[in-house]
């Protein structure tokens, strides 16, 4: 046992400096050296938790911006002041532990052991925290939302993760990494059904970023599933929404490439939306307009012109085509008509109608609960609260003017009510 660090404390202890001392001595020799280089570490340890580390917090804090503040909420600090003191162990156990037994340096080498493993672990999570980091600072960014990269982080922890397993088993088992690597080439198979879902995540998120499918905030629709809500998270293997109702819905990511969904971005980023519902008119109260009904009718400031046109044009055809002795051979203004056209003239006028959209008003097939007035249009302020009652508005105008037509909406008698009209005679 030659090393000068035992010699000088053997000098100072025993007085023995170049004597070959006992196994005992050379025992406290080696712990007094130990307890050094522990001191050391715990030493190291402060100086960059509290004095770098420290320094580097309130230059962070008293900065504007706000993304290196996710330095301060992670454990990255953290995991590099536990990585000083471990490479510190490491290195001076061979020089600090020497005693031997059975020709066997067993102290030494479980030291070293344990920091390699410490090393490795403190490592991984350094890495694991940073990748955190980036992906918060990331998540800040307008583009987060169309180009998510959470499973692209997922997939490096992974990688991460079996990288450290082989590293510690190697430093375990004394052997080279290398042999680890090249033995996973047999265990192919295996690791691909344990890792399955990962595989089709990885490859289902990186089409789903490359098209531009789905991203956080947008609003999509999954009957299968029961997902009706916004995307909150598309991660590595799982995607997961907020429905409506609160709750939470968990789809694999996989499934949004195997199967359909309606992602309602497209209507958001245009900011219309679409109006298409009907009013249902009782078919017996469809009737010609007659002498009564036109001069209230001329009364409606929306109807002027359209009655006006269709009045003359009426005319001059029945004078050159109709035998005005039958009636039925001439043409004549419906009640039905002339509501279509007033609705169409009101939606022209609605200030909460986008104008250079689509504005169809059509007449559906009748069916067995009357003739559906349909509308076709798009408002101006999409969001949901301010759609519906728009929508509602509207439908509330043209249920409420309906009489004015002679026209009546359809709704199925009850038993009461058709009690009450076969009472009437």
């Amino acid at each position: 046992m030659n090393n000068p660090w035992h010699n000088r404390i053997s000098e100072q202890f025993f007085a023995k400096p170049f004597e070959k001392i006992d196994w005992h001595q050379s025992l406290a020799v080696d712990g007094t050296l130990l307890l050094a280089a522990i001191l050391a570490s715990v030493i190291s340890y402060w100086v960059a938790r509290k004095l770098v580390f420290g320094l580097i917090s309130r230059v962070v804090q008293k900065t504007e911006s706000t993304w290196d503040d996710e330095l301060l909420n992670s454990k990255l600090f953290k995991w590099l002041s536990l990585l000083l003191p471990a490479v510190i162990i490491l290195t001076a156990a061979p020089h600090a532990i020497i005693t031997h037994h059975d020709g066997v340096p067993i102290f030494s080498s479980f030291i070293q052991i344990s920091a390699k493993v410490f090393i490795v672990i403190l490592s991984f999570l350094a890495i694991s925290s940073l990748l955190n980091i980036l992906e918060r600072i990331y998540s800040r960014l307008e583009v987060s939302r169309e180009l998510p990269i959470k499973s692209f982080f997922q997939v490096i922890k992974i990688i991460l993760v079996l990288a450290a397993i082989i590293l510690i088993v190697s430093t375990l088992i004394g052997k080279s990494p290398v042999l680890i690597f090249s033995g996973l080439g047999a265990m192919t198979a295996i690791i691909m059904l344990i890792f399955k879902d990962s595989i089709l995540g990885l490859v289902a998120g990186i089409q789903l970023s490359a098209n531009r499918m789905v991203a956080r905030g947008d609003w999509i629709e999954m009957p299968k599933f029961g997902a009706d809500g916004e995307v909150l998270e598309v991660a590595l293997t799982t995607v997961k929404i907020r429905n409506w109702d609160k709750t939470i819905t968990t789809i694999p990511t996989y499934a949004l490439i195997s199967d359909s969904f309606k992602n309602w971005r497209g209507m958001s980023n245009s900011g219309v939306r679409r109006i298409k519902r009907s009013v249902s008119v009782d078919m017996s109260s469809v009737a010609f307009l007659d002498q009564e009904s036109l001069p209230r009718l001329r009364k409606i400031s929306l109807l002027k012109d359209y009655l006006s046109q269709k009045e003359q044009e009426i005319e001059t055809w029945n004078t050159q085509n109709a035998d005005l002795a039958n009636p039925i051979n001439a043409r004549s203004l419906t009640n039905i008509g002339t509501f279509r056209a007033y609705i169409r003239e009101y939606l022209k006028n609605h200030p909460k109608i986008a104008q250079e959209e689509t504005l169809l008003v059509r007449q559906l097939q009748p069916t067995e609960n009357g003739i559906p007035v349909e509308l076709y249009i798009f408002t101006t302020d999409n969001r949901w609260a301010y759609y519906e009652d728009i929508q509602s508005d509207i439908f509330d105008h043209l249920l409420s003017i309906l009489p004015e037509f002679g026209l009546r909406a359809f709704q199925a008698p009850s038993d009461y009510s058709f009690q009450s009209m076969t009472n009437v005679k």
